[in-house]
């Protein structure tokens, strides 16, 4: 988060209101644009096991396929 200059904020925001893709069953991306941002779409990879688990924060994403 920090060398992407994500805040707490952000990933709450961006986990609330962001769009998800499911890869399987308990693995996703979630992404969400930030119009004060000029790096975006921003996106986490993240896994659900007892708790939502993000795995890692980026920036400059784009969808597969898009």
């Amino acid at each position: 988060m920090a060398s992407r200059n994500v805040s707490e904020d952000e990933l709450a925001i961006l986990i609330e209101k962001g769009a998800l893709k499911y890869k399987d069953a308990t693995r996703l991306w979630a992404a969400h644009h930030f119009g004060n941002r000029s790096d975006n779409l921003v996106s986490v990879a993240a896994i659900i096991e007892d708790k939502l688990v993000v795995k890692t924060v980026m920036h400059y994403f784009h969808w597969e396929g898009e």
